[in-house]
């Protein structure tokens, strides 16, 4: 590992607004935070650029980013500190412990911005937006909570969109180009990082909204492994 990164992963555990794999917070996040106001996710959030955007503009909303990688929170860390953004802070922990950190329907919201796709379809069940992670997105949702991904990747994008087809959940808005809307939300005019790398040389940044709603059966998934078994690369 390289100094840079040791460096960081070490200033990390110093940081106020950052919590490595938290024992015991399910239900204590307003005492963290200090407020009742409702909590957002920012998921693999990388450097942290959704988590800070939203907080410098919802000052009565709570974000926070999750990511394996210290380094990376390193740098949202630092920024929420140094702008005095109390509403924004970080977990260093893998995605699939969530239901670790959170009580049932405390978390309002979650953003899934730019996530490694994936491409492989032996490696579907990786992808964000799998049912594997929408199961434990909804142990920790409230009721009619949404779930917002944007993407640069057709595939994720098609993906994602015929997973909310087969469960038959609500479809709150999606668009294939969202910046050639006249108007866009305030929130999809945050960019981050890898949004910038244009990695899947696609030209469009995709979005979708949605909120689980319904059932998500296990037995469904294998009717989606078959499909997707013949529209991708193995």
């Amino acid at each position: 590992m390289g100094q840079k990164k040791l460096i960081r992963f070490e200033a990390i555990k110093a940081f106020p607004n950052v919590l490595e794999y938290p024992q015991n917070m399910p239900g204590k996040w307003n005492e963290f935070y200090k407020n009742n106001h409702p909590l957002t996710l920012e998921l693999a959030c990388g450097k942290g650029e959704y988590a800070v955007g939203l907080g410098r503009m919802y000052k009565e909303r709570n974000f926070l980013g999750i990511d394996i990688k210290g380094n990376r929170i390193w740098r949202g860390a630092k920024t929420a500190l140094e702008e005095g953004l109390d509403n924004v802070a970080f977990i260093r922990s893998h995605i699939d412990k969530i239901t670790d950190y959170f009580a049932p329907g405390e978390v309002h919201e979650i953003w899934i911005t730019f996530p490694d796709p994936q491409l492989r379809a032996s490696r579907s069940k990786k992808r964000l937006t799998h049912p594997h992670f929408l199961r434990l997105y909804q142990q920790i949702l409230k009721p009619g909570g949404i779930v917002h991904l944007k993407t640069d990747s057709p595939r994720l994008y098609h993906f994602t969109l015929a997973i909310i087809n087969l469960f038959q959940l609500k479809l709150l808005e999606q668009t294939d180009q969202v910046y050639a809307n006249e108007f866009i939300k305030p929130e999809l005019t945050i960019k981050t990082h890898y949004e910038g790398l244009d990695i899947a040389q696609s030209n469009r940044i995709h979005y979708i909204s949605f909120s689980i709603d319904q059932p998500l059966p296990k037995e469904l998934d294998a009717q989606l492994k078959i499909v997707f078994s013949e529209q991708e690369p193995s």
